[in-house]
């Protein structure tokens, strides 16, 4: 295996850990509308997520810089082709940890509940979003011979692309209920619950159309595999919440945002942004990355950082992993 094949490895591992970790964080976002009832359990919901939010965010700058350094042409084809949504997607990312922050400077009602909208809309734009932009990369999308991207925005709202948003909206939404399940007690634990069974019915219908189709058109036997994998892992996670199992259904989500992702890389491999107007065209791990020198440089920095990162994140988890409820909120007045 060479170099650029790790890097593409690498970088499916970390958008892999992006969306499973960002995912709940975006699902109980959405959730504040969806689930809370007052005051209190809003900051229940946004407690449960305050002292991971900005840490699962690592990872979407790690895959950002990965990409950009082990394979510029990709980084570049993707972000002037797809510069719009991806825009929205920083914005929305940069509003939500603003509203964060800013949601508790002041005790007025109006002050706090304008920040709770915007972390809902910067919780559910992005989810969207990532879908789509993911589905158009594995459909394939205008590339020229010089390796410029020549579509219109339009072009990337296209039937598969747009399935594929409401794919990861439902399947993260339902991955922050689980996670809202696992962290809460009380009235807003069933709910969550509730929630849940209900969402991971209409994710696992929405999930096996898209993964389907795209079995279908790009598919072959390894990605077979992962999109059993996927399947079976979100149909267990439904079983999981319906007996009361929290646990074991957020590992079971995880798994399928894990397996998802890993099938979408390897109906891309050895392509990185396949060329819908002439296969000879595309991107690949090989004509998209840098030289072989650079790639060895970033693989012996790397093998220093991820580690480090990685049982930092996981000590951040470990001492957070308590429960909570409203009886844990203060009284605002």
């Amino acid at each position: 295996m060479e170099l650029h094949d790790v890097w593409f490895v690498v970088i499916a591992v970390l958008w892999t850990g992006y969306f499973f970790l960002e995912g709940f964080d975006f699902g109980v976002g959405i959730l504040t509308k969806l689930l809370a009832r007052d005051r209190a359990e809003k900051r229940v919901l946004i407690n449960t997520i305050g002292p991971v939010w900005d840490g699962n965010e690592v990872w979407l700058l790690a895959a950002g810089g990965a990409t950009f350094a082990a394979f510029p042409d990709w980084y570049a084809t993707l972000f002037s082709g797809f510069y719009l949504p991806l825009l929205v997607i920083l914005v929305s990312l940069i509003v939500r940890g603003v509203a964060f922050e800013y949601r508790v400077k002041r005790p007025e009602e109006r002050w706090q509940r304008n920040w709770e909208h915007a972390i809902f809309w910067t919780s559910l734009v992005p989810a969207v979003l990532w879908g789509v932009a993911f589905g158009n990369i594995v459909r394939g999308v205008k590339i020229d011979a010089e390796m410029e991207y020549v579509g219109t925005l339009g072009d990337l709202l296209n039937p598969y692309a747009l399935l594929g948003g409401l794919v990861t909206l439902s399947l993260f939404t339902f991955h922050g209920a689980v996670f809202a399940a696992l962290k809460t007690v009380g009235d807003i634990r069933g709910r969550a619950r509730g929630l849940a069974r209900k969402l991971g019915v209409v994710t696992a219908v929405l999930a096996l159309g898209f993964l389907s189709w795209t079995q279908a058109e790009k598919g072959d036997g390894a990605s077979l595999v992962a999109m059993i994998v996927a399947v079976l892992a979100l149909l267990g996670a439904v079983g999981a919440i319906r007996m009361g199992r929290e646990g074991w259904s957020f590992a079971l989500s995880g798994v399928t945002i894990m397996a998802a992702v890993a099938m979408l890389f390897l109906t891309l491999f050895p392509n990185v942004m396949p060329s819908s107007l002439n296969e000879a065209w595309s991107l690949t791990v090989t004509n998209a990355s840098s030289s072989p020198y650079t790639l060895k440089i970033m693989t012996w920095c790397a093998a220093i950082a991820t580690p480090l990162v990685m049982l930092y994140q996981g000590w951040t988890y470990w001492v957070f992993r308590k429960r909570i409820g409203t009886q844990h909120i203060a009284d605002p007045h």
